[in-house]
């Protein structure tokens, strides 16, 4: 069974010490997380809407699929396990950059990341976790930025942010 701990890590992505994930997101430290992004062949982005039981953000929409390294994994090796277990498949998978950001949320948890962002092109059969995933699809950019523009509230709060740059890698 995998360890419920994550990295905390200073401002450098440097690791400095391990804590139960729900007390990292209580006391808002700084830790290590990824995003993975991933489109079709024919550029449309696959996002997903998270199930609405998850402990922050549930039932709204984000990109392929988001998580943490646990200790001693390398962050890599997370994104390729996690799209596997939340999406159902894994792909290639390229980082293209990393961001540190800090949110507050309704039921007082707060997500401080030093979120690593991969890119990954997929054209197969996606089989989700239904206890991760409520819906998803694949949608053109400029549906996805329309949405974004007109109901911001429908998306989590690191994929709004980390999406802008995303595309400036497309």
């Amino acid at each position: 069974m995998r360890s419920n701990h994550i990295i905390l890590v200073n401002e450098r992505d440097e690791a400095v010490a391990t804590m139960e994930k729900l007390e990292a997101h209580r006391k808002g430290l700084l830790h290590r997380a990824f995003s993975v992004f991933v489109i079709n062949s024919r550029g449309e982005m696959l996002l997903h809407r998270r199930a609405s039981h998850k402990y922050h953000s549930g039932g709204l929409w984000t990109n392929a699929c988001c998580s943490h390294p646990a200790p001693g994994e390398e962050v890599a090796d997370a994104a390729h396990r996690r799209l596997q277990e939340e999406m159902g498949f894994d792909c290639q998978l390229q980082k293209i950059f990393t961001f540190t950001y800090h949110a507050t949320f309704d039921n007082g948890l707060i997500e401080h990341e030093y979120d690593h962002v991969f890119l990954g092109v997929f054209d197969g059969e996606i089989v989700p976790d239904t206890e991760e995933v409520e819906e998803y699809g694949f949608f053109s950019l400029q549906e996805i930025s329309r949405q974004i523009r007109e109901s911001p509230e429908r998306f989590t709060y690191w994929f709004k942010m980390a999406y802008p740059t995303v595309l400036e890698h497309l």
